[in-house]
């Protein structure tokens, strides 16, 4: 079974918020819409990922968006150099680099604050899955 992930945001500015997350994340835009039952939104993705971003905007009833420092997407970066060229393209992409809320992602990664709040870690290491332990 194939799955496919979509990750939908609120965001106040939608402009600004797909300008962002492509230069910063290097995310192409996959679609948009305007005006669909009073919503614009757009999806952001790798065309090769099983997952994508959607970002909206309510023209109705404006949803004003409220993150936590604990919410997360981590993308995983092994290569240094790939790294450090994603942290600084993030900086130019007008992310705000913050401290973690959680000390681990400080260890070996970035964390950063797009425009409403909501916290993308950038971390140097490969993702390696835990064994899953059974109680």
């Amino acid at each position: 079974m194939s799955i496919h992930l979509r990750i939908a945001r609120p965001v106040r500015d939608l402009h600004h918020a797909v300008a962002q997350y492509q230069q910063g994340l290097g995310l192409e835009e996959l679609a948009s819409f305007a005006d669909h039952d009073g919503f614009d939104g757009a999806m952001l993705g790798f065309r090769w990922a099983d997952f994508h971003f959607e970002f909206t905007v309510c023209r109705r009833h404006p949803v004003t968006p409220q993150p936590t420092p604990e919410d997360l997407f981590v993308f995983y970066a092994p290569d240094h150099q790939a790294w450090t060229e994603r942290c600084q393209a993030m900086r130019g992409a007008g992310f705000k680099e913050v401290e973690s809320f959680n000390p681990y992602w400080s260890q070996q990664g970035c964390t950063f604050e797009d425009g409403d709040g909501y916290r993308r870690v950038i971390q140097r290491a490969a993702w390696n899955p835990p064994l899953v332990r059974h109680q």
